[in-house]
């Protein structure tokens, strides 16, 4: 069976259950499904009411290395005492294999959603995301691979020209405007020669608040800029993102310092996120999860809402770039 169309099927309850057992640890409690889709991740309560999260990883995503390679990076930034979710070693080792299936176990944490508007809670944010930064560029990851148009851009696109999911009716208006796009962001996009260790994808809902935020789930932990890591923090019109970057930075220049010609590297890094996601609901459709998680992605009103959204993509591109002054 090919990674396009793997599913989880065969991953039952007594599997998971024996699995876990093959470890060391029984799990006592139902198990609770979370919000995952790329792989498959549950919550439960092992016989010493300790809560743990397991995940069982999509076969073929990655490679053994570049899974262990995110887990070292993850127990660094906790040893280093950034709110990280770490997973749990067991028998020397974080991943586990059990009848083809890799798995890890991480410490259940709990938490309320990051307020994305807070500003003491985005400054704070800042902060842990410059020490992340300064870990992270102490050495690049060996396995895990680079942020690049090639794996973000030009695979999307062939994948989406392959696929049976764009309504005949906006076929033509959809990949002119997609090629506009990829080209506006090849004038924007510079190959990057400082690249460090990423979480890859810190939006909001990948930060918990607790006493302070906790970062969690570095799935797809890889190289490439800082900026990556920041821009999904910003929202709303220019003078809200202007403010919230302000904030960020103040707090992530208390650890790290940030090149501000990055900057110019948001709306291309938007542009390639907005592709890469259209191609990976695709790629992924027949996984029977997936329709039913998703199930506007082949209506063709979405495909339409997307044409728009690429148009107003390659305006953002043609505006000038967000600007930051350093206050020291």
């Amino acid at each position: 069976m090919t990674q396009a169309t793997f599913h989880f099927d065969a991953l039952t309850p007594d599997l998971m259950w024996y699995a876990l057992e093959s470890v060391g640890i029984r799990a006592e409690s139902g198990f609770l499904p979370l919000n995952s889709y790329e792989n498959r991740v549950y919550q439960f309560t092992d016989e010493s009411r300790q809560r743990y999260v397991v995940k069982f990883y999509r076969p073929e995503r990655w490679t053994t290395e570049q899974i262990e390679e995110e887990h070292q990076f993850a127990l660094e930034l906790a040893e280093s005492e950034v709110p990280v979710s770490a997973p749990v070693i067991l028998a020397g080792t974080t991943l586990h294999h059990y009848q083809g299936y890799r798995f890890a176990l991480f410490l259940s944490e709990g938490g309320r959603q990051f307020e994305i508007d807070n500003f003491e809670q985005l400054e704070w944010v800042g902060r842990f995301m410059g020490r992340i930064h300064q870990i992270g560029a102490r050495k690049p990851f060996t396995y895990r691979p680079t942020i690049s148009l090639d794996e973000y851009l030009y695979q999307p696109q062939k994948l989406l020209e392959n696929s049976a999911f764009i309504p005949s009716h906006i076929e033509q208006a959809f990949f002119s405007d997609l090629s506009l796009l990829i080209r506006s962001i090849e004038r924007n996009w510079s190959e990057q020669t400082h690249v460090i260790r990423l979480h890859g994808d810190c939006h909001p809902g990948n930060i918990l608040w607790r006493d302070g935020p906790i970062f969690v789930d570095l799935d797809d932990a890889r190289n490439g800029p800082a900026i990556q890591d920041l821009w999904m923090l910003l929202n709303g019109d220019r003078a809200d993102r202007l403010a919230q970057l302000d904030t960020v930075l103040e707090g992530y220049q208390e650890f790290c310092d940030f090149n501000p010609s990055e900057l110019k590297l948001i709306e291309p890094l938007r542009g390639l996120r907005m592709v890469h996601y259209m191609a990976w609901l695709a790629k992924r459709w027949q996984d029977p999860a997936f329709p039913v998680a998703f199930p506007w992605f082949n209506d063709p009103k979405y495909w339409e809402g997307q044409v728009l959204a690429l148009k107003e993509q390659i305006s953002a591109l043609e505006e000038a770039p967000l600007s930051f002054v350093p206050q020291w």
